[in-house]
């Protein structure tokens, strides 16, 4: 039986160099100056790839998808741990409890929950469309591997996460999306699905924070519409302008007279932010002004802002 050679074997090539061509010079190296090398001897090391056995690529790909649904099964163990309040015996509060026990924020438990919803709603459809019993023995099938990427998704009803993924996966090539590429998929989405924007100028609206860092904290606070675009809207608020889309607004159907007292609380909220000698407990004031939910200041809320204005006036 002839034996089957090795997978790595070394193959000696050789090579004319000429003197002028050496990595070193002569007069620094263990050559006499009788010795002319006229060549060199390069040892290059061959690797022969090796197959691996059928049952070998189905254990390769038993444990990918293990590694890949590591998320998964985190989100879905959080929830449970959640709902059913194990965490009773030990912390008051699942907040509490994701602190000490796994060192990250309810947030972060949060977003592994709901980024395992999308998960099993993507693997749901794909069973449904394709007629796939068990996803885990399906190497052709491209599924989220983290958080990160399904992030963008979870505010999307199921069969809207299926087609945002498919997509995704198309821009990237075939290959697991990132979530940037998931953002801007449903943006472009978004864009075309959108109805026409039927702000105008000068109408009172809220602010809806949503996934918008720039609007932590105004969630619920109201502004006035100062520019209309195609998608978007350019507001103000109580401490300055934003340029936002319109799925960051909701109107608030106020009269007429009513968007006009409101623009006029705008308008003197802002003089007053102008003056640099405003004091802290002023700027206070302002905020929750600028926060209310109603369209108009009650007796005392104006005697203050009057109060602040006579202040500003004397400074000035």
């Amino acid at each position: 039986m002839t034996k089957k050679p090795s997978s790595r074997r070394k193959k000696s090539i050789s090579s004319a160099i000429s003197d002028s061509e050496l990595p070193f010079k002569r007069a620094n190296s263990g050559i006499s100056s009788q010795e002319n090398v006229d060549s060199a001897v390069i040892s290059v090391e061959v690797v022969e790839i090796e197959e691996l056995s059928k049952q070998e690529e189905s254990d390769r790909n038993l444990l990918e998808k293990k590694v890949e649904r590591a998320f998964f099964e985190a989100g879905k163990a959080l929830m449970q741990l959640r709902d059913r309040r194990l965490y009773r015996s030990t912390h008051k509060t699942f907040e509490d409890y994701c602190r000490d026990r796994f060192g990250h924020s309810r947030q972060k438990s949060n977003y592994l929950i709901a980024a395992a919803d999308v998960y099993e709603n993507l693997t749901t459809i794909c069973c449904q469309n394709f007629g796939i019993d068990d996803l885990t023995t399906n190497s052709s099938q491209i599924l989220p591997t983290s958080e990160g990427q399904v992030r963008p998704m979870t505010k999307l009803e199921p069969q809207e996460q299926w087609e945002v993924w498919q997509t995704a996966v198309e821009v990237a090539g075939g290959k697991v999306p990132s979530g940037r590429v998931l953002k801007d998929v449903i943006e472009r989405i978004m864009e075309r699905t959108k109805a026409p924007n039927a702000y105008r100028v000068g109408e009172v609206c809220q602010i809806l924070a949503k996934d918008n860092p720039e609007l932590r904290g105004k969630g619920g606070c109201w502004c006035i519409v100062s520019h209309v675009g195609e998608f978007s809207c350019t507001v103000t608020m109580w401490d300055g302008e934003y340029p936002l889309r319109i799925d960051h607004l909701k109107p608030l159907n106020y009269l007429e007279s009513e968007c006009q007292q409101m623009q006029q609380i705008s308008d003197r909220i802002s003089r007053l932010r102008e003056n640099e000698n405003l004091e802290e407990a002023a700027r206070a004031m302002l905020k929750y002004l600028g926060e209310l939910k109603r369209p108009y200041l009650t007796a005392f809320e104006e005697e203050l802002l009057s109060f602040i204005e006579g202040k500003c006036s004397l400074q000035g």
